[in-house]
């Protein structure tokens, strides 16, 4: 293949995988908080 071809999808997926990244650590971020508030509730 060409590298014209090569480059759009490498930077097509990199984009992608960045993508999922940031949706989990935004969903454990959401989960810890959660967290944190539970406990907290228990501990009034």
């Amino acid at each position: 293949m060409k590298l014209s071809r090569i480059v759009p999808l490498a930077v097509i997926a990199v984009a992608l995988a960045l993508s999922g990244c940031a949706n989990t650590v935004r969903g454990v971020g959401k989960d810890v908080k959660s967290t944190a508030h539970a406990v907290k509730q228990t501990l009034q």
